[in-house]
């Protein structure tokens, strides 16, 4: 999947998830408990092809118009959690869906890949204050190109495979820095 293809998917997923919290937002707040309990069996990742299995039947008392609840145009707000190790639940607007490590490795892709082509850039520089979680002799592979490029691909243990492209001139400068002493 080519990187347009990829931002159109996160898009229509965004989308659908954001439909789906304002529609709760709308929704009577007298919601079933077995709803609550479809809404947190939800899938992983919401597929572009087919909407998220987020709200379940309709409740018999939404056929009435329901009243508008207060602060129905702020914007929903996102809050991530993470219940056990292995979880991570983000909820808008009262709706949760459960991540898996397969589907936080997919979320992670995906945001990696739209934020590439976004602007403003990343800072060029190291912000003050920053943390990171540092992969030590990371798992690596490498491809050379034709036009003397070098492909250097590293597995970072949270963000997964991360690839960079030198030119030759980098290939020499990251050399002269890995070695300086």
């Amino acid at each position: 999947m080519n990187l347009q293809d990829q931002l159109g998917a996160l898009e229509s997923s965004l989308d659908t998830l954001l439909q789906t919290a304002a529609a709760s937002a709308r929704s009577s707040a007298a919601a079933s408990s077995a709803e609550s309990i479809e809404a947190a069996s939800a899938p992983a990742l919401v597929s572009p092809d087919e909407p998220p299995a987020l709200g379940g039947a309709p409740h018999p008392d939404d056929s009435a118009a329901p009243a508008e609840p207060p602060g129905l145009n702020e914007p929903p707000t996102l809050v991530v959690s993470r219940p056990d190790r292995d979880v991570v639940e983000m909820t808008i607007a009262g709706k949760t869906v459960k991540l898996s490590p397969e589907g936080v490795a997919e979320l992670i892709e995906q945001l990696s890949n739209v934020r590439a082509s976004m602007t403003p850039d990343q800072p060029a520089g190291i912000p003050p204050g920053w943390r990171f979680a540092a992969t030590k002799n990371p798992v690596m592979a490498t491809q050379k190109y034709a036009n003397g490029d070098r492909l250097l691909v590293m597995r970072h243990a949270g963000h997964g495979w991360v690839p960079f492209t030198f030119s030759p001139n980098m290939v020499i400068e990251l050399y002269a820095m890995l070695t300086k002493k």
